[in-house]
């Protein structure tokens, strides 16, 4: 059964998992689920089909969480480095017992499969935002790690894509679906902690590298496609150390002077709690240890630098609270959390109005997963979504780039440009090769 019809010729194949999920809310009791293939697995009628575009650590952690899924079905696996397909497909296969999961090389092939009706984008940075797009113009529908763009012009080509074509887009900033984090912000929402005034949001020290690694001999396209792995980045010569994760921290390569690795999650994370998903600071200013921005509204948000390996303690964090950690302060008190899945609360009285919550270890990407298969049956806007990514993303940018320029900025953001900074407002892009 193709997307384009289904065996009677009258609905697409993602028309059929819609009204399916309909006739389930009316009319629950017509069928049965294990007369249509079982109580745990629907029938493959029934089932979204996946594929993979780049299957490294990453992309391996947030698909063993989907194949998990009953109504989810990995059907085929695209890497540029034949090692990391074989894994994959070894991965999947073993999982379903079979040898059914293809494997692609170029992951355009994948894209012109009629039967595929989402996407995993797990690859480099630099990948991100094009293959999300050429995704979207496939008619897929796209899970895509973050960062999800690396520049603020593809964050906003991605956004515009996904809003023009109607296809769900999730950015990969689990953390608003782990519990710890959403009692948090339940917390701050609950106006219990008064009115807030600052927001503090941990990243990764920014790095930025341009120079090259030494030059070594391109492999076989068929081992490791270089071509392909660069994409839209300025070509340079191939070094093994860059496609086994040594990219991160070159400007060519990386988001945002790797400000973005923790930053995509922890800014969005304070961007949620104040209800500021439609804005983001109209200020950014680079200091020795952090990046302190200001809302129009006058609340602060401090991008707190914090080095490997995170143990040290800091004036604004718990460190024992895990990776990741934020920190929401108001006029009656603040609350903290990380990815230990602990929450401290200050003053102590707050403890009881916390939230129940159940308290996990470690980043759980099952219920952000869920959420988006859930809105790629429902055609509803997922927690993370398009327009979401897109402001969060473009505060992190901003910031980044105040540091990368050394100098405060002023942002406007309703157009998304700097104000009174040509130098500024032309980093917002960068040149995109022609890979294909």
């Amino acid at each position: 059964m193709t997307r384009h019809g289904s065996a009677g010729g009258d609905h697409s194949r993602r028309r059929f998992l819609q009204s399916s999920l309909v006739t389930a809310a009316v009319a629950p009791w017509v069928i049965r689920a294990s007369a249509l293939g079982g109580e745990k697995k629907p029938p493959p009628s029934q089932r979204i089909t996946l594929g993979v575009i780049g299957i490294g650590p990453r992309a391996t952690y947030d698909l063993k969480s989907m194949l998990k899924l009953p109504d989810v079905q990995c059907v085929a696996i695209a890497d540029v480095q034949a090692q990391r397909r074989q894994a994959g497909k070894q991965l999947v296969d073993s999982h379903y017992g079979n040898r059914d999961c293809k494997t692609y090389r170029d992951f355009r092939q994948l894209l012109a499969r009629d039967d595929i009706d989402a996407v995993l984008i797990a690859t480099g940075d630099r990948w991100h935002a094009p293959a999300s797009i050429l995704a979207a113009q496939a008619g897929k529908d796209v899970y895509c790690e973050k960062p999800c763009g690396i520049t603020i012009e593809l964050c906003q080509q991605l956004e515009e894509t996904f809003r023009r074509t109607g296809r769900v887009f999730q950015a990969g900033t689990q953390r608003r679906s782990v519990t710890n984090f959403q009692a948090a912000v339940r917390l701050v929402q609950s106006g219990k902690l008064g009115k807030i005034h600052t927001l503090i949001a941990s990243v990764y020290e920014p790095v930025l590298k341009n120079d090259w690694l030494p030059p070594q001999p391109t492999p076989d396209p068929k081992v490791v496609d270089w071509n392909l792995w660069l994409g839209p980045a300025p070509w340079r010569p191939y070094n093994q150390q860059y496609v086994r994760g040594g990219w991160r921290g070159y400007w060519d390569f990386d988001s945002g002077a790797r400000l973005l690795d923790w930053g995509a999650h922890t800014v969005d994370l304070c961007q949620w709690a104040i209800g500021a998903d439609d804005t983001m600071p109209v200020e950014y200013e680079p200091q020795e240890d952090k990046i302190v921005c200001r809302y129009a509204n006058g609340v602060k948000l401090v991008l707190q630098f914090l080095k490997a390996p995170f143990r040290d303690r800091s004036p604004h964090f718990i460190h024992r609270l895990g990776t990741c950690p934020v920190r929401f302060v108001g006029e009656e008190g603040w609350i903290e959390t990380g990815d230990s899945g602990e929450i401290v609360v200050q003053p102590q009285s707050l403890q009881k109005e916390l939230p129940r919550y159940k308290r996990v270890r470690g980043l759980d990407v099952s219920a952000h997963a869920r959420n988006f298969f859930d809105c790629v049956k429902s055609r509803r806007q997922p927690v993370t979504n398009a327009q979401v990514m897109r402001r969060s993303h473009i505060a992190c940018h901003a910031a980044a780039l105040s540091w990368v320029l050394g100098r405060k900025l002023r942002f406007h953001p309703a157009r998304e440009t700097f104000l009174g900074d040509e130098e500024a407002n032309r980093l917002r892009t960068r040149p995109q090769r022609d890979w294909s």
